[in-house]
């Protein structure tokens, strides 16, 4: 506490008593920006001795309002001063090691992408079908760009599709998120590449190169919440060592998932950025520039996106509810989220799904409800705390309310089957739904495994992580509570001050936590959480609350020693992962593997060079997108599943693996204009799968026959009367002869070409019994 007296100055004129209390108060402020860096509390001090009956003094040293800092030093926290010229050595040491860090990240998986298939050695056959499932799907665009005459008669085939879905003509820059192959396509045309590079190899190296951008997105979160780049060196070794559990991009590369969330990573650098109370007023429209372009190539990349900023308007809304954020800050974050989905919709041309999606509706529900109930924010604990549940109610069903509405205006059901899932999933609804049972019964959908917990473990991350978040929940808990309080005298305002909590630090815990839950529900939402969690992390060891709080409660907490732990701390613990997987890293990096599918070669050998071009290719939608890819046939459906008429026609095509009759069977693949079926070993006699979840046990239950094996079956099912069409086509029998002719075969696949139909006979002893 500084005093300024006539008695203390008693030499000292008036004037020179007002000028020494004023620079005495300017002293005071800037001590207290100094201290702000201490997320949970910036007026907290920051000095002390092993006794706590010693007063402790604010720190003194200057700083300079930057990006990367709360003040300019090194660990951004004030502990000690730091001259301009140091300043710049430690941000351009932290910027290099951020760039050299996410240079290794690439180099890693495209170096194990290389070893695990010999892609360089491949043919190009084998090249396109190493693309497995959807990825083929997406990568074709890519290339039917590239093969176009132009770049406007390829986006006019784009526009006019009449190949990926058989009888109908789409459009698939508005059906799909497809815009980032149509991008590269035009970009690799007007550069001087073709000479150097070929164009499958500038599209992985693209995809590589955003896993390098999402590293240093992390690398610069941990940095702007910590204030040492420490933190973010430690964010990006964690991310390579956790390689199996933050990205599976090295093997399907063309996923959509692996273009948005580098996008989404810096969304939430940005988001940390803009709520970092020192930013000037330029700073910030630089910020929320920012937010909205990532926010919108990241919409504009993956069609789950409506689902995460969901998830993050519901982060929003919480701390709007705490009084963590202000007025203007909440305002912009949601209406950040409704410009990129609007921008989304422009895009792709006027699409309806977005329109409909739930993170629009709650968005404009919140913002709404927010506006109109001015007095949320007003009363006494219990007042308020009532309110905030009144007005959360209020919110969802207005939510609910307005997805309806605009649901049955718009006549949309293209995501119909997710909802059908989750309700699925929770035991919410019926479990024999076909297109619901399809992602229950893939491990990707599932829970998170316990195996991932210890995998996190074992790199050190899973122990830092869980005492951070543990402690700020706490804290932030302590720091609602006092907010949702009426404020008072003196001594309510010296309790704010202690109960402070940056919105940066609150946002970053609060998605770590609802993103956490979201991948423990489902495990292929993990990408999301454990790229985010190492960040996490990495400021509970870097950062000062963690280690201030230790320090007070052994009545140590000294500047020198709080800072020589929050940098000894995370340095040996990066020595001991350096010791412990740098070899292990190495020997993944140099174990060789080898390509080798012949099967699907001859078969992607056969249809190019045997059939028709234009003609039309009915199977699973796995295989189909390799066609699509490897020979430019016709589809009749495929896995971008994001259409309700596509969805039930693939369903009806999957017929093929259920017990119908030939007939059933055949006139299903003339309405949808097949010519070639191609049936799969591995499917019609699947063992991956549990009872109950293979293939053809989803078609009998969809259909209400028995499944097969042994095991229970529900009382309603009755026995079909035709055996599996798969098995009995492989017969020869004359009723399958007379209407499918048999072209190709090897031991993975059969195709058969279908014939126009036979004359309805007065005879049926020719057809096979039913198979039990």
């Amino acid at each position: 506490m500084y005093l300024c007296s006539a008695h203390q100055r008693g030499q000292e004129s008036v004037d020179d008593l007002r000028f020494s209390c004023a620079m005495a108060s300017r002293r005071r402020v800037k001590a207290k920006r100094a201290e702000s860096s201490l997320g949970i509390s910036p007026h907290a001090p920051a000095e002390g001795t092993c006794s706590s009956n010693r007063r402790t003094e604010p720190a003194r040293g200057r700083g300079v309002a930057s990006p990367l800092g709360r003040s300019a030093s090194f660990s951004g926290s004030g502990i000690l001063p730091r001259w301009p010229w140091q300043q710049r050595v430690t941000m351009a040491a932290g910027l290099f090691l951020a760039g050299l860090l996410a240079a290794a990240q690439a180099w890693c998986v495209n170096a194990i992408h290389e070893n695990l298939l010999w892609f360089s050695q491949l043919t190009e056959v084998e090249r396109e079908i190493s693309f497995r499932t959807e990825c083929g799907l997406y990568y074709s665009y890519y290339k039917q760009m590239l093969q176009a005459p132009s770049i406007q008669e390829g986006l006019s085939e784009l526009i006019h599709d009449n190949l990926t879905e058989s009888r109908r003509t789409i459009n698939l820059l508005q059906r799909m998120n497809i815009y980032q192959e149509v991008f590269l396509s035009i970009l690799y045309r007007l550069l001087p590449l073709q000479a150097y590079l070929e164009p499958v190899y500038f599209y992985i190296y693209t995809v590589f190169s955003l896993q390098a951008v999402y590293v240093i997105a992390l690398y610069l979160t941990a940095w702007l919440l910590s204030g040492s780049w420490l933190a973010g060196t430690l964010t990006g070794v964690w991310y390579i060592l956790n390689r199996v559990d933050t990205t599976r991009v090295e093997f399907t590369i063309s996923l959509r998932e692996n273009w948005s969330l580098p996008f989404f990573a810096l969304q939430v650098t940005a988001i940390t950025c803009y709520l970092r109370p020192q930013l000037s007023t330029f700073q910030q429209k630089v910020m929320v520039w920012l937010m909205y372009v990532t926010t919108l190539c990241f919409c504009l990349t993956w069609q789950f996106n409506q689902f995460i900023l969901l998830v993050q308007a519901l982060v929003i809304y919480t701390l709007d509810c705490g009084d963590l954020l202000t007025t203007t800050q909440v305002t912009t974050l949601y209406l950040v989220q409704v410009s990129g989905l609007l921008s989304v919709w422009l895009l792709q041309f006027c699409n309806s799904m977005i329109l409909g999606s739930l993170a629009l509706s709650f968005v404009v529900a919140a913002l709404f409800v927010r506006h109109w109930q001015s007095a949320l924010k007003t009363g006494g604990l219990l007042v308020r705390l009532a309110r905030v549940l009144l007005h959360s109610v209020l919110v969802l069903l207005l939510t609910f309310i307005i997805n309806y509405l605009t649901k049955k205006a718009l006549q949309l059901r293209s995501d119909e089957h997710i909802f059908k899932f989750i309700k699925s999933k929770f035991a919410l609804g019926p479990t024999r739904d076909f297109d619901a049972s399809l992602y229950l019964c893939e491990e990707a959908f599932g829970r998170l495994p316990l195996d991932t917990m210890e995998r996190l473990a074992g790199t050190l991350l899973l122990y830092p992580y869980i005492p951070t978040v543990l402690l700020l929940s706490g804290t932030l808990a302590v720091a609602v509570l006092h907010n949702l309080r009426p404020k008072g005298g003196a001594a309510d305002e010296k309790r704010g001050a202690a109960a402070a909590f940056r919105p940066d630090v609150a946002y970053n815990l609060l998605h770590t936590v609802l993103y956490g839950l979201l991948a423990f529900s489902t495990m292929r939402m993990k990408y999301i959480w454990t790229g985010h969690m190492c960040a996490v992390a990495a400021y509970g060891v870097c950062g000062t609350e963690l280690w201030t709080l230790l320090l007070r409660a052994l009545r140590c907490d000294t500047k020198v020693l709080l800072r020589f732990v929050r940098y000894a701390v995370p340095l040996l613990m990066m020595g001991w992962l350096y010791y412990k997987f740098w070899p292990k890293l190495m020997e993944e990096l140099s174990e060789l593997r080898e390509f080798y599918d012949p099967d699907t070669v001859e078969l992607m050998t056969w249809i190019s060079t045997k059939t028709p071009k234009q003609a039309v290719f009915a199977g699973s939608m796995q295989l189909l997108a390799g066609i699509k890819l490897c020979t430019g046939r016709v589809l009749t459906n495929h896995p971008h599943y994001e259409d309700k008429d596509l969805r039930e026609r693939t369903r009806q095509v999957y017929q093929v693996y259920a017990r119908r009759s030939p007939e059933e069977v055949h006139g299903i693949l003339r309405a949808v204009g097949a010519d070639y079926m191609v049936l799969e070993n591995s499917i019609c006699y699947e063992r991956r799968h549990r009872r109950g979840c293979r293939l053809r046990d989803l078609l009998d239950l969809a259909n209400g026959h028995i499944m097969d094996g042994p095991g229970e079956n529900d009382p309603d099912l009755i026995p079909a009367s035709h055996p599996r069409f798969c098995e009995a086509i492989k017969t020869d029998a004359e009723a399958y002869t007379a209407l499918f002719t048999k072209t190709f075969q090897n031991k993975t696949f059969y195709v058969y070409r279908l014939k126009k139909k036979r004359k309805k006979s007065a005879k049926t002893s020719s057809e096979p019994g039913a198979k039990q």
